[in-house]
Parts: structure tokens; C-alpha cells; sequence
């Protein structure tokens, strides 16, 4: 048959490793994986490593230099994604930090004309505030933080093709506005709360689908207040996003989450900014001056801004850190955020019939050769 073939690296499908297995892709998807050892001839061999689901990361701020609110245009999509992709990103949100409403409107537009325009990996937005609570706001500037208006909701509710997700405080929002929200076809997470155990378990049952980066900006948990970290932790329904980066969140403590919740309830993020792939050793959030210090990226006054992390980075930390195999590794970043997107099935798994995004890593997890959409991006050489 017609099409591209894929031998030489173990690929990592959902019930199984296959060695000496060759991928053939038709039309941008995968149609089949062989492990009758026939068929290599005319393959491209990747010469050892691995094939996984490529990486979706669904809380990206900026990349290679570019911060989305900075610039909300196809353009800056279009350079953040190619940033990214060079690290096995075939799928992301770009993310827009608390702001005002033109430039909320401005993003969201922009896109939707970025997947229109078929930019490569564009998947959706997530807006990540300006509904949260100015004590937990983390470096969101305080001038943006606000309970929502009619309008923005209205905005929030268009209908899209596209993908969206929004962060909010349960506590800054009226009764219903998740409710509202998610009929209106957004996912809802909480995050950058003071909303204690029993208001963050009235979010769930009003339909909240997740949480933004457990642990950070949000009520911890407690032995006598479980806090927004123990609702998340004892929910079977929802997914937390986790900041794989040693700063944000004490190794140990991902750890517990993962025992406590499940492997099924968390998937990597990178909240990335725009030091992510580059060496830059500061840049300007909203006016603020913000460094690099020793992997970390902080204010003047020390709070955490988002950080310098890829997703191969966070992929390699989970396993080394959290004590992940590479299978399960592979689940938090792409199985597991394809799901939370209710985009399984057609992303975040190696098997017939999925869309052909990913990536080949070698046999030091570097990424090497990334497909979206069975289109090869090849960094072999670099």
C-alpha cells in the first residue's frame, strides 16, 4: 500500500512495547503497527530509541522568545508552536494570562484563525484567569483580577470548533457560571483559588473538569481543612495538571498526589514562557522584570512566573523524579491530557485509526524526529 513507513525504534502503543514492529501511516494517520518483522523495506529507519503519542501540553504562556499576551496574533502562535514542536509538542493551548477583555477577544480570534490557517499543533485556547482571587493571583498582576461580566462570559460562551478551556476561582464567580460554561461546550478548571474543601466540591458537582497546576495558587491540603488540593486529590472525575520542574512542587509531593489520586488523574503541563528553548536570562511580563534564576523564572519580589520547561524536560523529570516507567510517562503526556481535551480518540496514543502525531526519542529520551498529522519535522541533526 501507499504510505510511510516507520521502523527501527520501540514503539510504545497503549497495552504494550513492540520491538522490531514497523508503523505505517496513510493520510496522516497511523494505519497500522507490524510485528510480523516484514514489511521494513522501504521504512524509515529511526535506528534505535522510541516512538511515543506526541506530547499535548494544554497550559503554554509562550516559547522561543514570544509570550502570547504579548502579541495575540497567528503569528506569535505560529513561532510559540514551533518553539515547542522542537521538543515533542504536537498539540497545545495556547495560554493567555489574566489581561482585559479586548485583549481576551483578540486571542481567542487569533486562534481560531491559527487552526484555521492550519498552524501545525494548534489545538485550542485556555484562558488561565482574569476570574481568580487576587491572595492566590501568584505573578498575575493584581490590575487584571476581577469577578466576571456579562460580556465576557458571553465571549467565553461563542461557539468554536476549537478547543477551550478557562481557569477560574470558584469563589469569584456567581452560582452557575460553570454550569453555564460548560454547557456552553468550555472546560472549566480551578485554579489561583482560596476556595476551601466543601466550595471546591460544589464546583464539581456543578461540573469543574479539572485543576491548573496542583498545588500551586491554590488551598492546600490540611489534616483538619482539606483544602482545594484535597478535593482534587479525592475526585475521581476530574484531572490536575502537574509542573514537572523540581520548583514548583517538591518531587515527593507529586508523588503522593499520584498514589493518592492515580496515574489517570494528572498530565504533565509545561506553563511555559518565553525562556522555554532559548537561553534567555530574562524578559517583561505585563511590565514586570522577570529572571532566570537556576532553571526558575521569578519576579523581583521571588513569586514563581511560569517556568523554562519543555515537555521532553517534564517526560525525562517524571520519569527520574517521580519514578515513572516510560509507558506511564508517556500517559501523563499524551494519553491523559488527550482525554481531559475529549481527545482520545483521535490523539494521545499509537494505535490504528489515531491521528499520526509523534515522536521519536533516542535512546537518552532527546527528542529527535516529530510527526503532526504524519507530516515529519525532523531535528536529527541539530
Amino acid at each position: 500500500m501507499s504510505g510511510t513507513r516507520i521502523s527501527g525504534a520501540r514503539i510504545v502503543a497503549p497495552d504494550r512495547v513492540h520491538e522490531n514492529a514497523v508503523l505505517t501511516i496513510d493520510g496522516g494517520f497511523i494505519h497500522e503497527i507490524s510485528t510480523d518483522g516484514a514489511g521494513s523495506s522501504g521504512s524509515l529507519d529511526l535506528e534505535g530509541g522510541y516512538l511515543v503519542p506526541g506530547f499535548i501540553d494544554t497550559q503554554v504562556n509562550g516559547g522561543g522568545g514570544m509570550l502570547f499576551n504579548d502579541a495575540p496574533t497567528v503569528e506569535t502562535i505560529a513561532a510559540i508552536a514551533d518553539a515547542h514542536r522542537r521538543f515533542g509538542t504536537t498539540g497545545l493551548l495556547p495560554t493567555l494570562i489574566s489581561d482585559d477583555l479586548a485583549k481576551m477577544q483578540c486571542a481567542i480570534e487569533a486562534v481560531d484563525a491559527a487552526i484555521a490557517a492550519g498552524v501545525p499543533g494548534i489545538l485550542g485556547i485556555h484562558i488561565e484567569g482574569p476570574f481568580i482571587h487576587s491572595k492566590r493571583r501568584g505573578i498575575h498582576s493584581e490590575r487584571f483580577v476581577r469577578a466576571p461580566t456579562d460580556d465576557e462570559l458571553e465571549l467565553l460562551s461563542r461557539e468554536s470548533e476549537a478547543v477551550r478551556l478557562v481557569t477560574l476561582a470558584p469563589e469569584m464567580v456567581p452560582a452557575g457560571t460553570i454550569a453555564r460554561l460548560r454547557k456552553a461546550g468550555l472546560l472549566v478548571a480551578a485554579g489561583h483559588s482560596t476556595a476551601d474543601y466543601a466550595a471546591t466540591r460544589r464546583a464539581l458537582e456543578e461540573g469543574l473538569d479539572g485543576f491548573t497546576h496542583l498545588f500551586n495558587a491554590m488551598t492546600p491540603f490540611g489534616s483538619r481543612e482539606p483544602g482545594m488540593v484535597g478535593a482534587a486529590l479525592e475526585d475521581r472525575t476530574s484531572q490536575f495538571g502537574i509542573i514537572v520542574d523540581g520548583h514548583h512542587v517538591h518531587p515527593a509531593s507529586l508523588r503522593v498526589a499520584l498514589a493518592a489520586r492515580g496515574l489517570e488523574g494528572a498530565m504533565l503541563v509545561t506553563d511555559a514562557m518565553p525562556p522555554a528553548g532559548t537561553d534567555m536570562a530574562r524578559f517583561d511580563l505585563q511590565g514586570r522584570a522577570i529572571a532566570v534564576d537556576e532553571g526558575s523564572l521569578r519576579g523581583a519580589d521571588g513569586t514563581l512566573a511560569g517556568s523554562a520547561l519543555t515537555m521532553d524536560v517534564a517526560f525525562r523529570n517524571a520519569i527520574d523524579m517521580l519514578g515513572l516507567s516510560l509507558s506511564d510517562a508517556s500517559r501523563l503526556a499524551s494519553a491523559n491530557p488527550a482525554g481531559f481535551l475529549r481527545m482520545e480518540a483521535l490523539r494521545g496514543a499509537i494505535a490504528p485509526g489515531m491521528a499520526a502525531d509523534l515522536v521519536h526519542l533516542d535512546d537518552t529520551l532527546r527528542v529527535r524526529r516529530v510527526w503532526i498529522g504524519g507530516r515529519l519535522f525532523d531535528y536529527s541533526r541539530r
